[in-house]
């Protein structure tokens, strides 16, 4: 074989292999996350992608230990919490949607009663967690399971 000839060989097979790999790369074979959406004509909300930003439906919130004890010691009810989440304003700056589990929004308004609150939702794919009720104005005492905990090594 004539040595002249090797670089275009070797070009020829570059072409191929870069052909072949765009190929490959056009049938991803990899199964895709699913995404999480429900469907229901009578329902104009159910076209919402929770994958794609805060669902304000209150039928998949769920309320955490923590998130309970809070709103006893605050005197903020369920329905509260519901119309916050669907009325809020959502706080950016305080939320964290980068959250790998479940993104995580801060959501403030105001009460029926005049309590400017802040709540924060976990939103994970099957349900939206209600992880804790902060009154923005009034410091309650509440002694709530794991209050203490994030301080006892920081002396």
């Amino acid at each position: 074989m004539n040595k002249k000839w090797a670089p275009y060989i070797l070009i020829v097979l570059m072409l191929v292999a870069i052909v072949v790999i765009k190929l490959v790369k056009g049938k991803d074979v990899t199964n895709p996350k699913p995404k999480t959406t429900t469907t229901n004509p009578k329902d104009p909300a159910s076209s919402v992608d929770r994958d794609r930003g805060f669902d304000r439906r209150t039928a998949y919130l769920k309320y955490s230990n923590h998130a309970n004890c809070r709103m006893q010691c605050r005197k903020i009810s369920k329905a509260e919490v519901e119309e916050i989440m669907k009325d809020g304003k959502i706080n950016y700056y305080k939320s964290d949607i980068q959250n790998a589990r479940c993104p995580r929004y801060a959501v403030e308004g105001i009460t029926k009663d005049n309590q400017k609150v802040r709540i924060v939702y976990a939103q994970c794919n099957e349900s939206t967690t209600v992880v804790t009720v902060i009154d923005l104005e009034t410091d309650y005492e509440c002694h709530c399971p794991g209050d203490d905990d994030k301080y006892k090594n920081q002396r």
